[in-house]
């Protein structure tokens, strides 16, 4: 991702695609993804509705620098089924999204070469099934300020677009908004003009 391109391609909804072969079945389940704690849920709901299944394998790609990634072949050779699966992602450029392919053996052992084509192929159903949808990266900031400042914080708010995550308003306020990464000198330039309000940046989105 060059410096100034703020943007990433993921998917806006769970997509399911079916691959066969040799008697084996291969079910992909794509999923829109951001946080790498939700893996375990996600895998355990899975075992339980696919109980008989040989094989749970995944991968997953997170970050808008499309940087960070993991892959697992559960029991499959290795390199034979997360590989394949993050290349689909990779070949897609797509990112903050969790593919988990789920096996059904079919009693023919379809080699390091079919495992991988399977693996590849069941991936690609499910993304040729999904919406790819455009985000924008987004900083995500905490603005602290008093009751007294309310107005002049939610005119810029309002003016600048920003959504807001979560507020707290009391006798001391903070809010936590989204912005657009090429927005953020914009913003912050205006926030420093503003009598005692304070603002911290939080983490990239």
């Amino acid at each position: 991702m060059s410096l100034f391109e703020d943007t990433y391609f993921t998917i806006a909804e769970p997509t399911e695609g079916i691959f066969r072969d040799k008697g084996s079945k291969f079910i992909a389940y794509a999923y829109p993804f951001r946080d790498e704690r939700a893996v375990k849920d996600i895998i355990a709901e899975l075992k339980s509705l696919h109980p008989k299944a040989r094989h749970h394998c995944w991968a997953y790609r997170l970050t808008p620098d499309r940087t960070v990634y993991r892959v697992n072949d559960d029991g499959e050779p290795s390199g034979t089924a997360g590989r394949p699966i993050l290349n689909v992602l990779l070949s897609k450029d797509v990112t903050n999204i969790f593919v988990v392919v789920v096996r059904y053996f079919g009693g023919t052992l379809l080699g390091v070469p079919g495992l991988i084509n399977a693996y590849k192929m069941a991936t690609l159903e499910a993304l040729e099934a999904a919406t790819v949808v455009e985000r924008t990266v987004n900083d995500m900031y905490r603005i602290d300020f008093d009751y007294l400042q309310m107005n002049d914080v939610m005119r810029l708010v309002k003016e600048e677009n920003l959504p807001i995550l979560k507020q707290e308003f009391d006798n001391a306020c903070s809010i936590e908004v989204e912005i657009r990464k090429m927005q953020v000198n914009q913003v912050v330039q205006k926030l420093e003009k503003l009598d005692n309000i304070r603002y911290t940046y939080l983490t990239t989105l």
